[in-house]
C-alpha cells in the first residue's frame, strides 16, 4: 500500500519536468510556489537578524554580478521554453558580514554571500563562479528535491501523500531543517549529483552573462588550498582534483559549446 501511495504522488507531481541544461528528469514532491513562500519568510528573518553590508564596492559587486547572471538565466530559460522555472522568483542579492566561507540561494532567487568567501572569489569573475553555482541550485529546484527525499525517507508513501497534500507539520519541520535560521540555512546538504549539476549549470550561466568560465577552475583551486574552512555548498563534492577535472572536461565539451550558443 505504501508503495502504491508513493507511486500516485510520483505521478501527480513529477510530470515531464527536466532540469535545464542537464536534461535530467526530476521528481519534486512539493509545490514550488509553497517553497518559495516559506523561503521568503525565512530569508526575511535571516536578513533582519544579520548585519547586511550595503553601499560598499563589495556589496555593489555582489548585486551587479547577481543581476547580470539573473538576466542571462532568464533569457536562456525563455529561449529554451523553461520560463515556468522562474514563476514566483523575486531576485535579491545580499552581502552579509560573516566570516564563514559560504554562499547560498533559496527557492525563489534569494541569494546571500558571506564576506568570508570574498577573499577566495578575489574578483568579479571569481564571484560569478559562485553566483552561477548558487543560482543554478534554485533554477534546478534542488531544494525541492532534497526536501522530497527527506520526507519520503521519514514518512513512506501513503503518509507522504497526506503530508504533501495538506502541507502538514512534517513538511514544515523538514523545511526548517533545510532553510530555517537555526539550521544555518543549509541543514540538509545537497546530494553530490545536485552539486555537480549546479557546477555545470553555473558555468553555462556565467558564460552567457559575459564572464569567463574558462577561468572557473582558478577559484576552485584557491578553495582547494583552504582545507580548514570548507563551506556548506562544497561539503558533498568529490575531491578538489576530481572536481576541477570535471569542470575542465565540461568546459572543453561540445555540450558546453551548444548551450552557450543557444
Amino acid at each position: 500500500m505504501k508503495k502504491i501511495g508513493f507511486f500516485i504522488v510520483f505521478c501527480i507531481f513529477s510530470g515531464c519536468s527536466k532540469v535545464p541544461v542537464s536534461g535530467r528528469k526530476q521528481l519534486n514532491l512539493l509545490p514550488e510556489t509553497e517553497l518559495i513562500q516559506m523561503s521568503s519568510y525565512q530569508y526575511s528573518q535571516f536578513i533582519n537578524q544579520s548585519v547586511v553590508v550595503e553601499n560598499t564596492p563589495e556589496s555593489d559587486l555582489v548585486e551587479k554580478v547577481g543581476r547580470n547572471i539573473a538576466r542571462a538565466v532568464e533569457d536562456y530559460l525563455k529561449r529554451n521554453h523553461h520560463q515556468k522555472r522562474l514563476r514566483g522568483f523575486d531576485w535579491e542579492f545580499k552581502l552579509v558580514d560573516n566570516s564563514q566561507v559560504n554562499a547560498w540561494c533559496m527557492p525563489g532567487g534569494k541569494i546571500c554571500f558571506y564576506t568570508g568567501i570574498l577573499k577566495y572569489t578575489e574578483d568579479e569573475n571569481g564571484l560569478a563562479v559562485v553566483m552561477g553555482h548558487e543560482i543554478a541550485h534554485a533554477i534546478a529546484r534542488h531544494g525541492n528535491e532534497r526536501m522530497s527525499k527527506a520526507l519520503a525517507a521519514r514518512m513512506g508513501g501513503v503518509a507522504l501523500s497526506v503530508a504533501v497534500m495538506n502541507r502538514g507539520a512534517e513538511t514544515q519541520k523538514v523545511f526548517q531543517e533545510a532553510y530555517g535560521i537555526t539550521s544555518g540555512l543549509g541543514g540538509l546538504a545537497f546530494s553530490r549529483r545536485n552539486e555537480l549539476e549546479s557546477d555545470k549549470l553555473g558555468l553555462v550561466f556565467m558564460e552567457l552573462a559575459g564572464y569567463d568560465a574558462a577561468h572557473a577552475s582558478d577559484f576552485w583551486q584557491r578553495m582547494a588550498e583552504n582545507k580548514n574552512q570548507i563551506p556548506e555548498f562544497l561539503s558533498t563534492h568529490p575531491s578538489d582534483e576530481k572536481r576541477i577535472e570535471k569542470i575542465n572536461d565540461f568546459l572543453n565539451s561540445e555540450e558546453f559549446q551548444q548551450h552557450i550558443q543557444q
